[in-house]
């Protein structure tokens, strides 16, 4: 009889709104929203513009996978803090669910 090892893995929903009131058009919106998705590539996540058609507006859903819930908290903490850095401009709103 074969045992399974029992591996803990946490899902990490984040979205991240940002307010952009300085973006009169959608192709503004979708130059920075772009720049933004591409530094985040270095973090490892999955990442899904979900923005509204509002150009001074947007949202982005980011989900990773973490071995517990410490890791899962820390990894969030670094991506928003890098946000912060990179990002001073804009004003930023996150909610976060782990599962």
């Amino acid at each position: 009889m074969e045992f399974v090892k029992s591996v803990e893995v946490i899902i990490t929903s984040l979205i991240v709104d940002f307010e952009l009131p300085f973006v009169f058009s959608l192709k503004d919106r979708r130059k920075i929203i772009n720049s933004i998705k591409d530094k985040l590539k270095k973090f490892n996540l999955s990442i899904l513009d979900i923005s509204s058609e509002y150009p001074k507006e947007a949202t982005l859903a980011i989900c990773y996978l973490s071995h517990n819930m410490p890791d899962a908290k820390q990894y969030k903490e670094k991506i928003e803090n890098f946000l912060y850095r990179n990002f001073p401009e804009f004003e930023f709103y996150f909610e976060y669910e782990f599962i």
